[in-house]
């Protein structure tokens, strides 16, 4: 059994919730102000807002498929092979509705997006129900299941990009979005959406108490009544179907099926998501967390663009981000030996 969390009200060096609450939010304006400071005016625009706000939603819907999975106390690596997996089953099933050369109607790409998150969602399946009906660890049953869906993406594409006719689906992602009064790209507005209804799963609904018991100690969920292995495959089977959510819109934004696409974006969503206040160890997160993190890493990376800096600086600034939000959940959250 998992030893009980300190309760925080007995660890005095912050005298606020940083992780949790204030402090994604803190961060964020920081790096914005920052940026802003030291960053050329077009930073500032509305434009470029609109940019970083639209840059955030893949790795955003990914995130929030993976709150599920860390504040149950998973891990998932596949992620970023299922988005790739998902723009060419995307791609795929759009050309068999269309036929050859054929015009793509209103329905087809619907139908296709929703293959793409029904194969994602089935490997989600797949890896929680290895976790929790043969007790596997999580890390690697889906670094298992990062390999097989990179290959199953490699195979259905023919190892090359798959072209589609043109469809309303690859206007999903544009900064200036068709019509103009949606002021945000479409995809924009679906983040919005599933963040909120992420938000209100986590915090209103048996199904979310359930995620946070078992993230908090497993057994003690186990005892009270909650059907552990069915809530943990549940939870796999989400975040794959956001993964796959998450894999439309890069579709839609790379107009292709690729499957070579999202290589190391599974290293991402995870760290919206801790630097979000979610905890590996379990128990913790948010969606608003989760969403806040992802901004985080697009406003670093748009504005180290724009300063000319190299991708280096990048990553290792990011990295430097993701040890300090961990070592600030260890501070907060000491285990007892």
């Amino acid at each position: 059994m998992r030893p009980a969390r300190q309760p925080a009200g007995r660890f005095r060096f912050f005298p606020f919730r940083l992780r949790g609450g204030l402090g994604p939010v803190i961060g964020l304006v920081f790096v914005v102000l920052l940026f802003a400071v030291l960053g050329p005016a077009p930073f500032s625009s509305l434009y470029n807002a609109k940019t970083i706000v639209t840059q955030t939603v893949i790795v955003g819907i990914g995130a929030l498929g993976m709150t599920f999975v860390i504040v149950s106390g998973g891990i998932d690596l596949s992620v970023g092979s299922l988005v790739a997996l998902s723009t060419v089953v995307t791609a795929v099933a759009l050309n068999a509705l269309t036929g050859s050369g054929g015009a793509a109607g209103p329905a087809a790409p619907l139908l296709a997006a929703l293959a793409g998150i029904a194969v994602c969602a089935a490997c989600g399946f797949l890896s929680g129900l290895i976790t929790a009906r043969l007790r596997v660890v999580s890390f690697i049953v889906t670094l298992g299941m990062m390999q097989i869906a990179r290959g199953l993406a490699k195979w259905l594409g023919r190892e090359q990009t798959v072209m589609t006719p043109v469809n309303w689906l690859q206007k999903a992602m544009l900064v200036d979005p068709e019509p103009g009064w949606l002021l945000l790209a479409p995809g924009v507005w679906l983040m919005l959406g599933l963040l909120a209804l992420v938000a209100v799963v986590l915090k209103y609904t048996v199904f979310g108490r359930h995620v946070f018991a078992i993230g908090s100690n497993a057994q003690t969920a186990r005892l009270c009544g909650v059907n552990v292995p069915g809530r943990r495959i549940a939870v796999f089977a989400l975040g794959g179907a956001f993964a796959g959510m998450a894999g439309v819109m890069q579709y839609a934004n790379l107009t292709v099926g690729d499957p070579t696409a999202a290589a190391g974006m599974e290293l991402d969503v995870i760290a919206a998501v801790v630097i979000g206040g979610g905890s590996l160890s379990g128990g913790e997160g948010s969606a608003a967390g989760s969403i806040v993190g992802a901004l985080i890493m697009a406003v670093l990376r748009n504005g180290c663009n724009m300063l000319g800096a190299p991708n280096y600086v990048q990553e290792i600034l990011i990295g430097a981000i993701i040890v300090c939000a961990v070592l600030i959940d260890r501070l907060r959250n000491p285990r007892t030996v």
